[in-house]
């Protein structure tokens, strides 16, 4: 009996043991990995020159910390402006899961910098933002729009957005494609929602629910060999 009491004993010791190295004594820190986050996901837009407030340096993040949990956790930042899931985008910007659970983890053991500064990643170079322009050929939908002849579609770029609008293109087959579904998408931050792979539509398909005065550029595949 004392044998088992014992093993018993001992398995919990390690269990213990186990949960104590799964939580990890090495605390997130700015310097290493939070700072990378935001050099990749938001200083585009927040820093010097650009169109808001800095969050370049830990002394810029810091007093403002308990906000930007709350912006991400909400997903009201990066400002990105479509349902995860809904259409598969090349240049999707919102942060992912491991990332929010990064920031919140890192503000709930408050924000602690680091004492390795050499853990700094290289500032990122920004130039001029490049304007967003549709091509010529791009097909603007208002309400329900059957395609006339066949698209290959690389992209869309909200018009005129309306927050909930849920883009769907529905085949000749019968085969519904989610397109782009519109969440916290503010026309301040005008941007294109560029496919991960261009979608063949052929003619007959579909588009639905872009309601007016909602409006939505389609936006065709470059030809090949045109620039």
């Amino acid at each position: 009996m004392r044998r088992v009491v014992a093993a018993a004993g001992l398995a919990l010791a390690v269990c213990a043991q186990l949960r104590a190295h799964d939580v990890s004594t090495t605390p997130i820190t700015w310097n290493r990995e939070i700072s990378r986050i935001f050099y990749q996901r938001c200083i585009s837009c927040h820093r010097p020159g650009g169109t808001s407030f800095s969050l370049t340096t830990y002394p810029d993040v810091q007093p403002r910390a308990v906000a930007i949990r709350d912006a991400v956790l909400s997903r009201r930042m990066p400002p990105w402006g479509g349902v995860k899931g809904f259409g598969d985008f090349r240049n999707d910007e919102a942060l992912t899961a491991e990332q929010i659970e990064l920031i919140t983890d890192w503000v709930q053991d408050d924000t602690p910098k680091g004492n390795n500064a050499r853990m700094l990643p290289q500032m990122p170079a920004f130039g001029p933002a490049p304007a967003v322009t549709a091509p010529v050929s791009a097909v603007r939908v208002a309400g329900t729009l059957t395609l006339k002849s066949a698209l290959l579609l690389d992209g869309l770029l909200p018009e005129r957005a309306t927050d909930g609008t849920q883009v769907v293109a529905t085949l000749p087959d019968g085969r519904v494609e989610p397109l782009l579904w519109l969440y916290g998408y503010s026309e301040r931050f005008r941007h294109p929602f560029l496919l991960r792979k261009p979608l063949a539509l052929p003619a007959g398909t579909i588009i639905r629910g872009v309601t007016p005065p909602a409006s939505v550029l389609l936006l065709p595949a470059p030809v090949s060999g045109t620039h």
